[in-house]
């Protein structure tokens, strides 16, 4: 495959190609010459260089775009048409109605959200839609926040796809053209009209939920006649206001793929957590729970809010069960990959994290607690998704979901008030 191939679809600044490969490129149409090309962001003045042009810094470490310099592109072109699929796994009745009603909206080219329960099975509910646009020669690209949950995306996907599947985040590869895609969603900025089918896993997430930036790197990554899916367990108002207007047909699943209810958080009162951290105690209440629940054998996942606190907590966990293997993740853990990787072999027992791990992971037969719950970073739809870690696997649907509060609030108790909605929806209640 010659260099240029790896072009196709994407977008370049000047100083990114060589200026024979510019003479083969298109430049990029200019229609608002106030804000950035690439990304849509206003330049300010402050970003302003001695020369008088601007420079955009939102998207500055993917190369620096000026006012003053064009933008290059190179089209898409169509793939050859494969059979892809290698997944022999069985979809549930309700997981197939969904599969079926995504391949006929690229049909009816017909924007679709999927509403469905964490634990839902979302991933083999797109493989049929992915399969079918791979086989007409088209280009996918399923893009999510979150590094963590592109990874396991991808380790998922090359085991179920024929086709090469790229990875591109922050520290992957270069990219290598492939029908097929995996991205954190700041990685569309590089592509222009590449993708016959964008799907967007995890809409409500941080950085995305609300990122006007973000949104138009979606728009400018599909192609003019492409289609967008989008996948969440807890909506957004902006995806909700599209249902409303008639722009975006709603998909809803609200059981899990083995047939048994969400777990419903159970609010623990524990007060004076943070005077005990700091005298290097865990509090009673908090010490007898994690004593009865390491009893059971089975993993034990503990969020904190914030990094500090964590770590603090971590520590503390390891004079106090010495026994017990003892690991502590956020988004500023070096080998935090390695270390999920433990906890998922059991090689750690006990797993402290920040909202880091609260989507995309999956942990056989986990109990969760969650200390602080009514700490402010901790939104309902981040408590959604922290409570969708327990419970997700045929071997064991149930476990232990706890809410350690001081006080409760609007964001915990619209998580529980979501998790309980939706299992009356599946018709548990």
């Amino acid at each position: 495959m010659n260099q240029l191939q790896n072009y196709y679809g994407r977008l370049f600044t000047k100083h990114q190609l060589k200026a024979e490969e510019r003479q083969l490129a298109q430049v990029f149409p200019i229609t608002d010459p106030t804000v950035c090309p690439r990304c849509a962001s206003p330049y300010l003045d402050d970003h302003k260089l001695p020369d008088g042009a601007y420079y955009c810094r939102e998207c500055l470490l993917l190369g620096r775009v000026r006012s003053d310099q064009a933008l290059y592109y190179f089209p898409q072109q169509q793939f050859p048409g494969q059979n892809s699929l290698n997944w022999h796994g069985q979809l549930t009745s309700y997981q197939k109605q969904i599969s079926q009603a995504l391949c006929q909206a690229v049909d009816d080219n017909q924007s679709t959200l999927v509403h469905a329960v964490t634990g839902a099975g979302k991933t083999e509910m797109m493989y049929a839609v992915v399969d079918k646009v791979i086989q007409n020669g088209g280009a996918v690209c399923i893009a999510t926040p979150r590094i963590d949950v592109c990874i396991e995306l991808h380790k998922r996907l090359v085991q179920d796809f024929a086709c090469p599947v790229a990875l591109l985040h922050g520290e992957s590869q270069p990219y290598c053209r492939t029908p097929l895609v995996i991205a954190t969603t700041h990685q569309l900025l590089k592509f222009y009209h590449a993708f016959d089918l964008l799907i967007i896993d995890e809409v409500d997430a941080f950085p995305y939920v609300d990122n006007p930036m973000l949104y138009h790197a979606v728009n400018q990554a599909t192609k003019e006649d492409g289609l967008q899916l989008f996948l969440t367990a807890t909506s957004t108002d902006e995806l909700d206001k599209k249902v409303k207007e008639g722009n975006l047909q709603r998909l809803s699943l609200p059981r899990r793929f083995h047939g048994n209810p969400l777990v419903v958080p159970q609010k623990v009162w524990l007060d004076k957590f943070e005077k005990k951290l700091k005298q290097n105690q865990l509090p009673r209440t908090l010490k007898k729970h994690i004593t009865r629940q390491r009893q059971t054998g089975f993993p034990l996942l503990i969020f904190a809010p914030e990094i500090k606190t964590g770590q603090q907590l971590a520590s503390i966990l390891e004079k106090s069960y010495p026994k017990e293997v003892i690991g502590f993740v956020s988004s500023q853990t070096a080998n935090r990959l390695e270390l999920v990787q433990k906890f998922r072999d059991k090689d750690v027992t006990i797993l402290v994290s920040t909202t880091i791990l609260e989507r995309g992971v999956t942990f056989p037969c986990v109990d969760v607690m969650v200390v602080q719950a009514n700490h402010r970073l901790y939104t309902s739809s981040s408590l959604i998704q922290i409570g969708g870690r327990v419970g997700r696997s045929m071997e064991r649907p149930t476990g232990e979901l706890l809410f350690f509060i001081e006080g409760s609030n609007r964001a915990i108790e619209k998580a529980i008030r979501e998790i309980k909605s939706m299992n009356e929806e599946a018709g548990y209640v």
